[in-house]
Order: C-alpha cells, then structure tokens, then sequence
C-alpha cells in the first residue's frame, strides 16, 4: 500500500504546489477574487495577531506559501497528516473567492465556476482521508486505549500479587506463633 500512498501524495499535492508558488511569486493576480474573502477575514485576523499584515496581497502571498509548503511537506511524505491538515483548511477560502458559482448569473461561467467548486470539494475530501491516514500503523485512539488497558492489567497483577503476599505473611506468622519459642 505504500507505493500508492507515495503515488497518491504526490498527485494529491500538485495543484497546491504550483497554485502556491504562482501566487507568491505574483500575489496581484489573485488580489481582485480573494478581496471579498480578506474583507472579511482581515479584521479578524488584526485582532488575533496584530503584527501579521492583513492587506489583500499580503494575506494571498502568505496563503500560496501555506499551500506551496503544505503541497512540498505532503508531496515529499514529511509531516503528512498535518500537512494535509493545512491544505485542506486553506482549500475552503479559496474555493469560495475563487467560484462563487451563485453569484453569477451568466449559465455558462455558472456551470464553469460550479464544476471548479466541485472539483475543490474532491480535493478536500482528498484532503481528509489524507489527514486521516495513518499509513496502516495504530491512530492514537487505539494507543491510548491500549495503553489504559495495559495499565489496568498491570494494577490488577499488582493487586494479586499484594493479597497473595498477604495471605503468605499471615499464615507465615501463624505457624511461627505456633513453633517453640513462638509468641
């Protein structure tokens, strides 16, 4: 399965590689669709941390470097869960800046933008299952009821051993109470 894994990955994470570099390299062709969307999401963003820049071109050079190093991390097989983690969550603002198919209402760009849509909603889907993926080892909910299991064979082991020992040490001391010279 690790040969698909490898496979899918790296196709998975193409878009976001190239959509990421050429939107970092020139951020001025993507200010005019992600302007609605930093609208509303610099404020926000001002509030939560003052000194990172909240301009429209600012915040689509930051996103392609989110996705071009997401696309690298996943591609590459480094830090995959979340990595796809990443992308999937900077795939929602894009797909709604970039085919907001209901606002237009011209049919043929309609259907254009509603396929793109789609095809976004694939690619998180994608996304998930990515960040999902365990690669076929135990996922962390199987550890750590693992690990409470086995902590709770060890208490029980321990619990025995001790009233074992007990009962040992009272009929010790009874037969020494019953030797000579035995209290």
């Amino acid at each position: 399965m690790r040969p698909v894994r490898t496979a899918a990955r790296a196709l998975l994470s193409g878009i976001f590689i190239v959509s990421g570099a050429r939107a970092v390299a020139n951020p001025a062709a993507y200010v005019d669709r992600a302007k609605p969307v930093t609208d509303q999401v610099g404020p926000m963003i001002g509030r939560a941390a003052p000194r990172v820049p909240t301009d429209t071109e600012s915040l689509v050079r930051m996103h392609g470097a989110s996705q071009l190093m997401g696309g690298m991390l996943l591609a590459t097989g480094h830090c995959t869960r979340p990595a796809a983690a990443v992308l999937a969550a900077s795939l929602v603002p894009t797909t709604i800046a970039g085919h907001p198919f209901w606002s237009t209402s011209d049919p043929t760009e309609r259907q254009l933008h509603q396929v793109h849509f789609l095809k976004n909603l694939g690619l998180l889907g994608g996304l998930l299952l990515a960040a999902a993926d365990t690669g076929g080892r135990p996922g962390l909910r199987w550890r750590t009821g693992r690990a409470v299991r086995q902590s709770r064979r060890s208490v029980r082991r321990a619990v025995h051993s001790a009233r074992r020992d007990a009962r040992i040490a009272v009929r010790s001391a009874a037969v020494a109470r019953r030797l000579p010279g035995g209290r």
